[in-house]
């Protein structure tokens, strides 16, 4: 193996692999670890890109030049947008993914990807210089007493470090679905002073398609035009496979209860703490008694496997009490197991121990990213792993990190939150999460972190120029609205058509549109000089940005008054080596968290639990008095 590397990426799965393409992109001679082919980009859990929050987040690690929104286009058998009663500020797209299919997409991309190499082999140590000024990575050990040295290393293990998998009773050590765990490397960070802290998830059973009675399921199907994750795909394919939704009954729930210490958290035997918004079937009817069912989503695994995911039902029941449960919900009689369930422990960083960049702190040449981080989800370890692939080549190039502060994107809410509020549980996104959501919408992200890609040369010029092109279209299609009147005559009309109040002079195809009841398709009938959408994808994206920015102007305008007095703070940078203990009028609580997690700006100051607004007052005052002087 060669080892003229500048970065080393550990681990293949969502995070890697976006990190080593994107250091890759950037220039950089980067070598891929992974203990396995076979997990390269794998789904051990969900079949599935996308959701709530999460879609939000492959838009724009697309937008920014990343691979995750390019494939699942290639790879989904069935895309949804959600939340569409809903406001745009909540669209978010999801895909089931053909999870073979997936990842046999990645593995080109890493093989075909220049200044990259994939190489098999299993890190058990990180190696050092010796730098006086402290600790600096100088590379990886692999289990075959090789040496891989680069000038940086981003750790990205996913669910794998000192794992430990869980049925009932039943502990031996294993990563997801029966890879193997990295258990020399979770002992010698331990060993070297990293403070690790365990987590765990779980994963339900795979039941055979044929073994179910969806007659007795309702039937879920994917949107007949889907709306394609990047933003360079003007359409995809039109694959469009069922799921199937049923639900929990009261017998399920008295056989789980009957039998709960027989799962393994509430026999004892795991440690790790578990997320609150992904519930086993246990924890389901241990905290919520009074509920009579709970939604199970049959998700087919893709298109050349019989395997289907019981999303919901996730457990660590004996395999034995597995199948009397998952057979007395409603068709799934005589189901046939593929796969049994299982708890799985691992261990993970605190991310307070992390820079912006997710560079680790203390010790140079790190960065983390993904679910050591203390993160749930492939999206947001995507997310992460571009992150961290981006600066970590900036620092090899002396160029400061690349940053998104929550006003910009989510993937800046996501980082934000994790180094300066940390977790206690694997943090997963949500939009209630980004209080600038209106503006930080999923069929925008292109608008705005595209330039952004383009200026630190991973988004091609290609895609920045169609950018372009949808933004001024965007605007031309704003401003003739705006600008076309009708006659109150031709406005009634449709106005009363679907029972919404009559105008008594002409008005603007703006002014209509801002009534709930009209949306762009419906002013067709009295707009003559409209754009053929039909024949230019570019102009659908326009005009749909045309509608939510008309129709949500006085929201968006507010929000934007709002992310302009935010943008004051957190362009208030506070020093590297600010010496917190040396400042009157502290208090000792945040004088010992500013230290801790020693924040860029006073807008992350503010973030911090434990630190009062007349605290951030002390902080103006002390950079008053350095601008002064």
């Amino acid at each position: 193996m060669k080892n003229n590397y500048e970065i080393i990426v550990v681990g293949a799965g969502h995070a890697g692999c976006e990190a080593a393409l994107a250091s890759a992109r950037l220039g950089k001679r980067t070598l891929l670890l992974t203990m396995g082919f076979e997990q390269i980009a794998h789904m051990p859990c969900n079949p599935s890109i996308g959701g709530t929050g999460k879609g939000q987040l492959v838009k724009e690690v697309d937008a920014l030049g990343g691979e995750m929104g390019a494939l699942i286009d290639k790879a989904f058998i069935q895309s949804r947008m959600l939340n569409r009663s809903k406001g745009p500020a909540v669209w978010s797209p999801r895909a089931q993914a053909d999870k073979e299919k997936y990842h046999a997409e990645m593995r080109k991309a890493l093989e075909g990807q220049e200044r990259l190499d994939l190489c098999e082999g299993e890190v058990i140590r990180l190696l050092y210089d010796g730098r006086p000024d402290g600790r600096r990575v100088a590379g990886v050990l692999l289990r075959s007493g090789e040496e891989c040295r680069a000038a940086v290393t981003i750790l990205a293990t996913g669910t794998y470090l000192g794992s430990k998998v869980f049925v009932s009773d039943r502990v031996y050590e294993s990563g997801p679905a029966g890879f193997a765990a990295s258990t020399a490397l979770a002992k010698s960070l331990k060993e070297d002073g990293f403070e690790l802290r365990r987590f765990k998830t779980g994963t339900p059973a795979r039941v055979f398609a044929g073994s179910l009675d969806y007659e007795k399921m309702t039937e879920q199907r994917g949107d007949e035009n889907p709306v394609p994750f990047s933003y360079i795909n003007d359409e995809v394919n039109n694959c469009n496979v069922s799921c199937w939704l049923t639900y929990t009954s009261p017998d399920v729930h008295k056989l789980v209860f009957d039998n709960l210490g027989k799962t393994a958290p509430y026999g004892g035997h795991t440690t790790g703490v578990g997320t609150r918004y992904c519930l086993s079937i246990e924890d389901k009817v241990s905290r919520f008694p009074d509920r009579e069912r709970h939604q199970l989503f049959l998700e087919p695994e893709g298109l050349h496997t019989d395997e289907v995911y019981v999303q919901g039902m996730s457990t660590s029941l004996p395999e034995e009490l597995q199948e009397r449960a998952y057979r007395l919900v409603p068709g799934m009689e005589r189901a046939e197991f593929s796969r049994y369930a299982y708890s799985i422990e691992y261990d993970c960083l605190d991310p307070l121990t992390l820079t912006p960049a997710l560079a680790y702190k203390g010790v140079g040449g790190l960065f983390c990213a993904g679910q050591i981080n203390g993160t749930s989800g492939y999206e947001e370890a995507a997310a992460q792993g571009l992150m961290a692939g981006i600066n970590a080549a900036r620092e090899l190039d002396g160029l400061p990190p690349f940053l998104l502060d929550r006003s910009e994107a989510y993937i800046g809410v996501l980082i934000d939150d994790l180094v300066t509020k940390g977790t206690e549980e694997p943090y997963r996104i949500m939009t209630s999460r980004a209080e600038f959501r209106l503006v930080l919408r999923q069929d925008n992200a292109d608008l705005r972190l595209t330039e952004k890609g383009y200026e630190i040369g991973l988004a091609s010029r290609g895609r920045y120029e169609r950018c372009l092109a949808k933004k001024q279209a965007a605007e031309a299609e704003i401003a003739r609205l705006r600008e076309t009147k009708v006659t109150a005559e031709a406005a009634n009309k449709l106005l009363l058509a679907v029972g919404s109040a009559p105008v008594k002079e002409s008005v603007s195809l703006s002014y209509l549109l801002t009534r709930p009841e009209i949306d762009y398709a419906a002013l067709a009938e009295i707009d003559e000089n409209r754009p053929d959408t039909g024949k230019a994808p570019i102009l659908r994206s326009a005009a749909e940005q045309a509608e939510i920015e008309i129709k949500y102007a006085g929201y968006i305008e507010k929000q934007r008054q709002q992310i302009a007095k935010f943008g004051k703070l957190e362009h208030q940078t506070l020093p590297e080596d600010l010496d917190y203990a040396a400042l009157e009028g502290l208090r000792l609580e945040a004088r010992q968290k500013l230290a801790q997690i020693r924040p860029v700006s006073l807008g992350q100051a503010a973030r911090i639990s434990g630190v009062s607004p007349a605290d951030i007052s002390v902080l103006m005052v002390h950079l008053g008095r350095v601008k002064n002087h």
